[in-house]
């Protein structure tokens, strides 16, 4: 409790105060901590042999603040909310219940992994405390603290220094947010092309979060927006839709990152692409959520020389897709149905059927989410069957769903006009991750060949030389 309390006296400061704590960058377009005034205010000193992240970022969120402590204090939702940073969270230990059914005074303990959406930039583990407080003007303030010197026998490669976020409500429906983001990580085994974005704070600072919390309260926002279904005489289909889509978006993002969960093993001697081509199996016997059987992921990251906006442009493009999509044989694809899930053009939810030329083959549908902010932006799909369509569409219950998804996230490659990308992510290059998830076997027990792993091999390494040489040229 003692440590708690004094971390939320410090992120009360360090939220709101000005310079000298913060000061502005040489370029004068964001501003960074001064670390000698930091330690002449608060208690050190650096965790040795660790580097500091930190970063401050303030929104208007069109949600009312209870909802927001909602979101960040049920930590089952939170994890899901931010899937795109938060790979695994449990709640370890709840200390306070709250006062009079509200978050006020709740203090719990949490062990959390965050991420970026790739297998070459390793997870950050941490084990912390999170204290929710409402001040006297109705302010809510959330704080994180790791506990690592309580328990020094833990080794965690992120330790949070007071971080978290002062939450208000204003007129119109809005809440002002500022967001604290304070870390010291072990940051060794960073792939060589995602430490510009990190050291930048575009991976895992304040800007991030707040970029995905926003998208998140604009497609709660657009709920009222009615579905626009081609070909369907339905109306109860919305909320099935935008659930099985969410799903498959955290099933991409916890799929393809370096997470102990997942046991990748590294391609080597096939092509130039090789290093980098990462490959993982899975059998599933008893997760009805996903396909049974024996599944393959082959995952890949780049650099693109392309601004991420043109790169997300491209691959949300029903038009151009086989030229790139490998897996669809040339087939065109035609729109069913979709829902607008953000103000910015692109956040959509798409069912699309795939035109098969074989009349005598069954109908495979399409599910797919596109959704970008300041910060990343991705394209993943995966197929279902007929029977899961009309599920999905006629309002039915979709947890039950069986979701493999493919697909890709688009991230800036680093600081642009001073620590953020432009908006809209206009200049600059992208990072862009790859994932193929396929259903290899129904039998659980099966296994892969060689010559199998060799053709997914070649399917993955086709696909980016297509986006490169369209894209490049």
């Amino acid at each position: 409790m003692e440590t708690v309390t004094s971390a939320m006296d410090e992120l009360l400061r360090v939220a709101q105060l000005g310079e000298p704590l913060w000061v502005a960058s040489v370029d004068r377009h964001n501003y960074v901590l001064n670390e000698e005034e930091y330690f002449r205010v608060f208690t050190g000193p650096r965790k040795e042999g660790f580097q500091a992240e930190a970063t401050r970022e303030s929104a208007m969120i069109y949600s009312a603040a209870s909802d927001l402590v909602a979101i960040l204090m049920d930590v089952e939702q939170w994890a899901n909310v931010f899937s795109g940073v938060v790979s695994r969270a449990t709640n370890l230990q709840v200390f306070s219940s709250g006062q009079e059914g509200t978050y006020n005074e709740v203090v719990q303990v949490m062990n959390v992994e965050f991420h970026v959406a790739s297998p070459v930039v390793p997870t950050r583990q941490s084990y912390f405390a999170r204290y929710c407080l409402q001040h006297v003007d109705s302010t809510w303030a959330i704080v994180d603290v790791s506990l690592d010197h309580l328990h020094p026998t833990l080794f965690n490669m992120c330790r949070r220094r007071p971080s978290g976020c002062l939450i208000k409500d204003m007129p119109s429906g809005y809440s002002k947010v500022i967001w604290v983001e304070h870390v010291e990580v072990e940051g060794g085994g960073v792939h060589s092309i995602y430490k510009p974005l990190i050291r930048a704070g575009l991976a895992f600072g304040a800007q991030r979060w707040l970029a995905i919390l926003d998208g998140y309260c604009q497609r709660i926002a657009n709920g009222s927006v009615p579905l626009d279904v081609i070909g369907f005489l339905v109306g109860s289909g919305r909320e099935s839709l935008l659930k099985v889509a969410e799903r498959m978006v955290r099933g991409y993002c916890r799929g393809v990152n370096a997470s102990v969960a997942n046991t990748w093993t590294t391609l080597s001697g096939l092509d130039n692409l090789s290093d980098t081509v990462k490959m993982m199996t899975r059998k599933n016997v008893d997760d009805p959520t996903i396909p049974f059987g024996f599944q393959l992921t082959m995952v890949t990251s780049f650099w693109l020389p392309t601004p991420p906006k043109r790169v997300f442009d491209f691959l949300r493009d029903r038009n151009t897709r086989k030229e790139w999509d490998m897996l669809l044989n040339g087939q065109d694809i035609e729109e069913m149905a979709h829902i607008v899930t953000g103000n910015e053009d692109g956040n959509l939810v798409t069912m699309y059927q795939v035109k098969d030329t074989n009349q005598n083959s069954k109908q495979t549908i399409m599910l797919q989410e596109t959704r970008k902010d300041l910060t990343a932006a991705y394209v993943i799909y995966a197929p279902i069957d007929m029977v899961s369509a009309d599920t999905i569409l006629c309002g039915g219950d979709p947890s039950c769903i069986p979701i493999l998804p493919s697909g890709f996230a688009i991230l800036p490659d680093g600081p642009i006009r001073g620590g953020r990308p432009t908006p809209h992510g206009e200049t600059g290059g992208s990072l862009l991750t790859l994932a193929l998830q396929v259903m290899v076997d129904p039998a659980p027990d099966a296994n892969i060949s060689p010559a199998s792993v060799s053709v997914a091999n070649q399917i993955i390494c086709d696909m980016v030389d297509k986006i490169k040489e369209t894209l490049i040229s």
